[in-house]
């Protein structure tokens, strides 16, 4: 028996759990879980798992729907919000009958792109910090039939509340778009992220601090530590699921929506990343410009150079392109700078450390399959540094100027992201052959992926919008 299973299933008897709660994701980025008394918690759970139906979170279809969950030992931590002593454990969906692991499970996409990674003898390590942006609302009340359409959010930091008619208004409502790091009273949201930092630390995960966004009614943000790319996306996942439910308990609503508020600002999850080779940092050159070593800037030379068809997996909502506009502080072009927070890429000038060099790629939201969006972004990363794409040659910038105020000679050197979903999807199609090295995606990952989120997009484009009735009613 494996130590590390020896040791869970000890602890287990111990502590007294009562429940094991076994959590996985399907391909589309959303969880699901499945729990069993700890009385059938034995070795042979790691071994054969636990069955269920592959076919109805689209692993598998009808026919052949039967499959496994088989626990990952090293992610298991107690969850601090079941009322029973529970341990929870992230899965792998594996194969029924021969427990390998389904081309389709978005763990196993990621482990094969840490893998592809050091077959590649370019670095056999890269570590990520995504950056957490939310609202917590006090309500949302929304429905869509074939006759209306409407949605009411409401917060207490709003200010449209200012003038609200209650027992007690005692003020203190954040301007639109004033909101960052706004302080008490005016954030009102503080020992809610306390508590949901304090809850995501005792899962064993470091947070850099906590504030209030620049998004008036409610937006905050949570920013972690860096962690290898499997440990990110699996923390991803715990720290939302912390969130949501901390929100819930405190009778609030949390969204990771890129743009739940017009004309506010829109929440993104900006992803830090670096690559290492047995412990030194890859990515620093003090000669460089920015300190930046030549991989760092042929693996930024890949990430912008495929940008239109990673925009399908780190920006896969319709949603995500109303975020995707000027004006907001939102990346819409495809190029990078030191500093600039409205470029695609930005290198921070904080980072000047070998270990720290870094830089974040900003368009991704939270709608995405972290597991799949950081994958892709490390393959397009890999292929920008097998190919030595310099992104200064390739017109990529850096641009170090306000893209909003630059001339129209500068803006018509840099090329944008893809405007809509469909936009990003067809570059998909056209451009993913970078994604298939090493097996890490499949042909038919990247046509399933397509043929599903093309639904999302013609649902939205097929439905009278609420203000289209303001515009055209009396046509």
């Amino acid at each position: 028996m494996h130590p590390k299973i020896a040791t869970l299933l000890r602890s287990a008897q111990e502590d007294r759990v009562e429940m094991i709660d076994l959590k996985f994701i399907d391909l589309f980025g959303q969880w699901h879980h499945l729990t069993i008394p700890s009385a059938f918690f034995t070795e042979e759970t790691f071994s054969h798992g636990v069955a269920f139906d592959g076919s109805s979170v689209g692993f598998k279809t009808v026919e052949a729907g039967d499959m496994v969950l088989i626990p990952d030992p090293e992610t298991a931590r107690y969850d601090p919000f079941w009322e029973v002593k529970t341990m929870s454990l992230l899965c792998h969906a594996a194969e029924a009958d021969t427990k390998i692991i389904s081309p389709r499970d978005p763990r196993g996409i990621a482990r094969r792109a840490e893998e592809f990674l050091q077959s590649t003898g370019i670095a056999d390590q890269s570590q990520w910090s995504p950056e957490f942006e939310f609202y917590i609302f006090d309500s949302i009340n929304y429905q869509s039939d074939i006759n209306m359409a409407r949605y009411i959010i409401d917060s207490e930091e709003a200010d449209w509340n200012s003038g609200m008619e209650q027992e007690q208004n005692l003020g203190h409502k954040i301007p639109r778009k004033g909101g960052y790091h706004a302080i008490p009273p005016l954030d009102i949201m503080f020992n809610i992220r306390s508590e949901m930092v304090k809850i995501i630390q005792e899962g064993g995960i470091k947070v850099r601090y906590h504030h209030h966004e620049v998004g008036g009614p409610g937006q905050s943000e949570v920013e972690i530590l860096f962690y290898p790319l499997m440990d990110a996306a699996d923390h991803a996942q715990w720290i939302k699921y912390v969130i949501k439910m901390i929100a819930q308990k405190r009778q609030r609503t949390v969204t990771f929506m890129p743009k739940p508020l017009y004309g506010e600002a829109g929440s993104g999850m900006h992803m830090h990343q670096k690559l290492f080779k047995k412990g030194q940092p890859l990515f620093f050159d003090r000669s460089g410009y920015a300190g930046l070593s030549k991989t760092a800037l042929h693996y930024i030379g890949g990430v912008l150079s495929h940008g239109p068809s990673l925009t399908a997996l780190t920006n896969p909502s319709t949603n995500s392109f109303k975020r995707l506009v000027p004006g907001f502080e939102a990346p819409v072009n495809l190029f990078f700078s030191l500093g600039n927070r409205s470029a695609a890429i930005r290198i921070p000038k904080y980072a000047i450390d070998p270990h720290d060099k870094t830089f974040e790629y900003r368009p991704p939201d939270a709608t995405c399959n972290i597991y799949l969006a950081m994958s892709a972004i490390l393959m397009a990363g890999i292929d920008g540094i097998r190919k030595e794409i310099d992104p200064m040659e390739a017109g990529f910038g850096p641009f170090d100027v306000d893209i909003e105020k630059a001339s129209k000679e500068v803006k018509g050197k840099i090329g944008p992201l893809p405007s809509s979903l469909k936009e990003a999807l067809d570059a998909l199609e056209e451009d993913h052959q970078y994604l298939l090295e090493g097996g890490v995606f499949s042909e038919d990952i990247i046509q399933t992926w397509v043929e599903r989120k093309m639904r999302d997009y013609y649902e939205i484009r097929n439905r009278p919008h609420p203000y289209e009735m303001n515009l055209y009613y009396e046509a």
